[in-house]
């Protein structure tokens, strides 16, 4: 072959020109794509301003509280504002079990739903049931917290509590948990009143994620003799594992600052307890009922520590999120 041959058939063989924003293409743009490309960048700017001035802004009001108490201020529970001494133990605590509870009881309803609407209800019921997720979704959580501590909150204390304490209280450590006067607030009241809030949230990113499968990944596995439990198992979760652990941590996060409709329900106490029956608090909680109270710079600031704390906490679990998503793609790519 000719070298005139050769280098045609090497300018056929190149790939083409990319689209993408190379400096080259960014030249050729026209000034409204250069607006808009400066625009976006802006708001992702923007993004991250807010986060590093929101932290900021926690730390500068902390400081004292931190000076002053140091490490110490994580590990008691002990919040005093007479004499001056607060701790964030009791408040941190109170958030951990409530939003433990409510993913334990939230992910697999929420599960269910979005499963129930997306493979196993018919076609005239999918429509409904979706309608009435998004509603729930829309209601304030102030209206979840009056609804819990007037409706819900007295017909757990009369019919549910007992009920757990006469045919779980007797076990050997479970038993521990369900302890105490049912006095219908409390730690497990606000874990099952953030459940139903966070439960269509979740439903509602898991059955968006589901609808994303392709239908003939389904009907392949279908026609290969798979039951729906096994469609779902092999095909739907592998594909959407993303996208529904995004929609757990969508909950979470909810679950760990939502404010009012917990102060409503568990009872506003500083300490720690084993059971679930006795009252509570949480960051969020103890906020709301303390700010406008604070009438030192030291009560001010400890607040404020609560705040910088509850903050980390959230940051914690979404990197240890994306640690688990990094490693599930890692086991992945040995299995292929």
């Amino acid at each position: 072959m000719s070298s005139a041959g050769a280098a045609t058939q090497a300018r056929e063989n190149e790939p083409p020109e990319s689209f993408g924003p190379s400096s080259a293409g960014a030249r050729s743009l026209s000034p409204g794509d250069r607006f808009f490309r400066r625009l976006t960048q802006g708001f992702a700017i923007l993004v991250l301003l807010s986060v590093v001035g929101i932290l900021v802004t926690l730390l500068s009001g902390s400081w004292p509280a931190l000076k002053t108490f140091g490490l110490g201020f994580l590990a008691s529970k002990e919040w005093n504002p007479v004499t001056g001494q607060f701790g964030a133990l009791a408040p941190l605590y109170g958030t951990v079990i409530t939003s433990v509870i409510a993913l334990l009881v939230g992910v697999p309803v929420s599960f269910g739903i979005a499963l129930v609407i997306t493979e196993l209800a018919p076609r005239w019921l999918k429509r409904p049931i979706g309608v009435a997720v998004e509603l729930l979704a829309a209601i304030p959580s102030i209206i979840y917290g009056m609804w819990g501590l007037f409706v819900f909150a007295p017909v757990f204390a009369a019919h549910l509590q007992p009920w757990l304490t006469e045919h779980v209280g007797s076990w050997p450590i479970l038993g521990l948990l369900f302890e105490g006067p049912p006095m219908g607030i409390g730690m497990l009241t606000a874990g099952l009143i953030l459940a139903i809030m966070i439960i269509p949230f979740m439903a509602a990113v898991m059955r968006d994620v589901f609808e994303t499968v392709p239908a003939s990944l389904r009907e392949s596995a279908y026609a290969l003799g798979c039951t729906t439990w096994e469609v779902v198992w092999r095909v739907i979760l592998p594909y959407t594992r993303v996208g529904v652990i995004g929609g757990i941590m969508l909950g979470l996060g909810r679950a760990l600052g939502e404010t009012m409709a917990v102060t409503f329900v568990i009872g506003n106490a500083h300490d720690i307890h084993l059971s679930l029956f006795m009252a509570g608090n949480t960051i969020s909680s103890t906020l709301a009922n303390e700010f406008t109270e604070a009438v030192t710079p030291l009560y001010t600031s400890s607040l404020l520590a609560l705040g910088l704390v509850l903050f980390v906490l959230t940051l914690i679990v979404l990197v240890a999120a994306r640690l688990l998503l990094m490693k599930m793609r890692a086991r992945e790519g040995e299995r292929t």
